[in-house]
């Protein structure tokens, strides 16, 4: 029987690998902005197109390559960083395993010009599909300039699975920002289909975050800082009023490296706990330093994920950290005695003479004359009353409270004073949600609303500062937006004026409901964006309509209902309505 065991070519077997490193174009992002802060550039360019797709762009001021160093990058293991196996347990660079340049080239059309500070003239390469094509002398600036073309061309299957170009540049951002947060000392520069997104200058950490998030987070920021030798804990933590019911503004860095861990997230969650929300999370921005001998990095292809020598004593160090600055900063109770002035002088052994004087006995008044074992004479016409009311007290039927206005209660339905209803039908009292109800019955009429809702222009225009990223969002969306009544123009410094709002929604209301628009708009399409406004419209219209509703109103309400057919639930699985246990309440008694 002959062998049926072969070696893989180099470019199959760097395909297969691509898969590891390369999964979307925010990956090459990761890859090729690290390898940039790792040449030591003090300014560094983004450049994309159509979402990275056909072009991932990335220029930097580094160090360079010399013209063999160029053409081996491009083999697999090939790298400057680690030279035995001692190395990789003391990493102080963002890349090590040599593996990302060969496995980008191996599934796009890649080019590189770069040349050294001392050298006459650079060098060109151009890779194709995993492939060398050419390498030629040319004159060009020093630093390197990494072109990556057409993603994916050769391997269609993968192509075909990319989303689009909104969720991609999403992730893309999300990767730009975890390098970006982590390196304040270095300039960035972001470009999307030839328009400007971030442009960052160098600065402490918290202008770059500011840079990054925007203007309106400053307020909420508060410092973390803990050095205990082992390990230096410092960043930012927001302030409860911050905290987001989706995941975006938290951020872990070890020896700026970008990291996730659950296990560390919990040790903020509970240096919040009974601060948030059910359901909320904090936004933070935490920086670790600690000997890299520490810590493992090499246990995941991305690199996202650390393994620390002790992680007990990190959650115990950030959780005790956080929970002391939330105290000092009087977000949460903290007991400071060196910190409040007035703690001090209680608990000061010798007060002085000048403040302290003797306390006076409180005075008691006594009824000397009270006899507790006294009877008290009860006359003959408080004896005939006591006796009638105890005769019409055993003989009479449990008296009805009514707890609600007489124009609110008949016998089927009426109001409770929490702004919920109580309904009896067929036997059975159910209490309901009106503004649920409403939805559903909306919503099994969909096609009967609108398609363009009526707006109503006010006295004052608003103003709304965007960070970079909602800025992006907004360019999404804003051709969706007259149609829901809105009118704004983005003016200049990434001011949002707002002329015109929908009819339904308050002025008060305006800005926290762009907030919420933009902050669940992060992975989702332009269509389902569409179809998540129509129902926040809905559900806004819905809460105006029943701030205040006439009786009729309601009777009507739950006739209509009950003809959908009663259903308990709306489309997002929140009840309508539920079933009161009274027979429960009869037992307590």
């Amino acid at each position: 029987m002959s062998d049926i065991i072969q070696l893989l070519p180099d470019h199959v077997a760097n395909q297969i690998a691509a898969g590891e490193v390369v999964q979307r174009p925010a990956s090459i992002v990761k890859e090729l902005l690290e390898n940039s802060v790792d040449a030591g550039s003090s300014k560094i360019q983004l450049i994309i197109r159509d979402a990275g797709k056909n072009l991932l762009q990335v220029v930097d001021n580094g160090i360079g390559m010399s013209e063999t160093d160029a053409r081996l990058a491009f083999e697999r293991h090939a790298t400057s960083k680690i030279r035995s196996t001692e190395d990789i347990f003391k990493i102080a660079t963002k890349g090590f395993r040599g593996e990302a340049l060969a496995s980008i080239a191996a599934v796009a059309q890649v080019e590189l010009k770069t040349k050294q500070k001392d050298a006459p003239v650079g060098t060109n390469i151009y890779i194709e599909g995993g492939i060398f094509q050419f390498q030629d002398p040319i004159q060009t600036v020093e630093g390197s300039n990494f072109s990556v073309k057409n993603l994916f061309y050769n391997v269609p299957a993968r192509r075909k699975f990319l989303k689009n170009d909104n969720v991609e540049f999403r992730h893309i951002i999300d990767e730009f920002q975890r390098v970006v947060l982590a390196h304040e000392n270095i300039e960035f520069e972001m470009f999307h289909n030839d328009e400007p997104v971030f442009k960052l200058r160098k600065g402490g950490q918290m202008q770059r975050i500011i840079d990054v998030f925007g203007r309106k987070l400053q307020p909420l920021l508060i410092p973390i800082k803990e050095d205990l030798g082992w390990a230096n804990l410092q960043g930012y933590v927001a302030k409860p009023e911050g905290a987001k019911k989706v995941r975006g503004e938290q951020f872990f860095f070890v020896n700026g490296r970008y990291f996730k861990s659950p296990y560390l997230s919990k040790a903020v969650q509970e240096a919040f706990d009974g601060l948030l929300q059910p359901g909320y999370i904090p936004s933070f921005f935490l920086y670790l330093e600690m000997d890299p001998e520490k810590i493992d990095v090499n246990i995941h292809p991305q690199k996202t994920e650390v393994k620390f020598e002790d992680e007990a004593l990190i959650f115990a160090l950030m959780r005790s950290t956080i929970k002391r600055s939330l105290g000092i900063y009087n977000v949460a109770p903290s007991l400071d005695f060196e910190r409040d002035p007035k703690m001090e002088a209680f608990f000061s052994p010798t007060p002085s003479k000048s403040n302290y004087s003797s306390p006076m006995p409180s005075s008691i008044n006594v009824d000397r004359d009270f006899n507790p074992f006294a009877v008290e004479k009860t006359t003959e016409e408080e004896r005939i009353n006591l006796a009638e009311l105890y005769q019409a007290t055993a003989t009479a039927a449990p008296s009805k409270i009514n707890l609600f206005e007489d124009d609110d209660l008949d016998e089927d339905l009426f109001r409770l004073p929490n702004g919920y209803w109580l309904l009896n039908k067929d036997g059975q009292t159910y209490m309901l949600d009106l503004g649920r109800m409403h939805r559903v019955l909306m919503s099994s009429h969909q096609e009967n609303l609108p398609t363009k809702k009526a707006g109503q222009s006010l006295l004052f225009s608003l103003e709304y500062h965007l960070n970079e990223i909602e800025k992006n969002k907004y360019k999404s969306i804003k051709k969706y937006l007259p149609d829901f009544g809105f009118e704004m123009t983005l003016a200049q410094e990434n001011v949002l004026r707002i002329e015109t709002v929908p009819e339904a929604l308050k002025e008060s209301q305006v800005i926290k409901f762009l907030e919420k628009i933009f902050e669940v708009l992060e992975y989702r399409t332009e269509e389902d964006f569409y179809k998540y406004f129509e129902y926040q419209w809905v559900k806004l219209k819905t809460k105006s309509k029943f701030d205040f509703i006439y009786k009729t109103e309601v009777e009507q309400l739950v006739k209509d209902f009950i003809d959908l057919g009663f259903p308990q639930y709306t489309v997002n699985g929140k009840k309508c309505w539920m079933e009161v246990p009274f027979d429960d309440f009869k037992n307590k008694f």
